[in-house]
Order: structure tokens, then sequence, then C-alpha cells
């Protein structure tokens, strides 16, 4: 379980094909404070930690990608030299500062466009018509492992929609979204909440 709040950016430094496909991820954690066995997010998606090393500061830690896990994510964010945003599994008593997120990928998105807002950017993203049911105005939502709020939705003629997020100064610089333009691609969580209550919804109709 984790909160979309991001505490590190990585980066990819090895991937392998070994059956599964295994990736060594450089980051600023101290690895004395990484467990075997334990779940970190990765630009959204909760791998588990297989091998850990290095100092405080410079560590690294090795995860196995499963090819659902490659053919659910963003195209090419496997690949040696990707950015990603890091976040360690929620502990008992720390602060829920974002949302519930459960690391499971529902699909990916594109970014429309990107416009300067003050010292903001507004953000337009597409999301595939399967999550579109799932998106509301200030509803929570993940993208690439943050938890941001949707300003705005508008829904497009074949079923899918566009979807409005304002991304701060603070968010751009500690995180992969400052990087974003038109064309990139994102990993999108849809609320937790939102995916039950419409269960609920389908079984009551």
């Amino acid at each position: 379980m984790f909160t979309g709040i991001v505490t590190a950016l990585g980066t990819i430094r090895e991937a392998r094909q070994q059956g599964d496909l295994r990736a060594v991820i450089s980051c600023p954690f101290d690895p004395a404070g990484i467990a075997m066995g334990a779940s970190i997010a990765c630009s959204g998606t909760c791998l588990t930690v297989v091998d850990k090393g290095g100092v405080a500061g410079d560590a690294w830690f090795a995860v196995d990608i499963s090819g659902e896990t490659v053919a659910c994510t963003v195209p090419g964010r496997w690949d040696v030299g990707s950015r990603l945003n890091l976040e360690p599994a929620l502990k008992l008593g720390d602060e829920l500062g974002g949302h519930i997120v459960t690391g499971h990928v529902d699909g990916v998105g594109t970014v429309v466009e990107v416009l300067p807002q003050g010292d903001s950017h507004r953000v337009t993203i597409a999301a595939p018509h399967a999550l579109a049911p799932y998106l509301a105005p200030k509803g929570s939502i993940t993208v690439d492992g943050v938890s941001l709020t949707v300003n705005d939705v508008a829904d497009q003629a074949d079923g899918s929609c566009h979807f409005m997020l304002n991304i701060i100064p603070h968010t751009s610089e500690v995180t992969t979204l400052g990087a974003l333009a038109a064309g990139a691609q994102v990993n999108l969580e849809i609320d937790v909440l939102a995916r039950y209550l419409k269960r609920m919804q389908s079984l009551r109709g």
C-alpha cells in the first residue's frame, strides 16, 4: 500500500531478460533500510526487492518485472536510463499525505498538452475508454506513481476522456512529471474507492 507521495527519483542502470525482466535501479536510499522482499512503487508499479547493494545515498535495488507488468505499463519504461518515481511501502503510523494507492497500473494515458498556469503547469491527459467512468472532477488519480487531484474531465465522443491536472513547482522538481510534454505516456491508477463504487453500481444495475 502506498500514498502516491514520491520520496526519491531512481534510474534504471541495468535491464536484462532472464525469464522475467530483471532491472537494477540506482537510488539515493540507504540500502540498510531496504528489506529483501520489500515493496517499492516504481513510477506507480508495485515491485518486490530481490537484491540490493551500494551505500547510503548511492544505493541500488533489483526487481523482477513480469511480462504482464511490462505489457500493462508505458512502453520503454523499463529500458536502461529511464527515470522512475520511487515510493517505499506505507508503514503503520505513517502520514497518509496523498490517497490510498495500490501500485497496480490500470492503464496508460497520453499527455495531450502542457500549458504554463502561473508558477504551475496545467497538464491534460487522455485516458482510455475503460478508465473514463472512474475519473471525476476533484477526484484522485495516480500518474506515474504521483497522487494528484483531477481538476476537470472532458468526455470524448469515442468514450474516452481527457482530464486536467495542475502540477505545482515542487512536484515538477521532485518527480519525473516536470519533464512531461505532449505525446508522453504515463502509468495511470484510478482511485480504489471509485473502483469499488463502479463495481457496486454494476451489480445493482
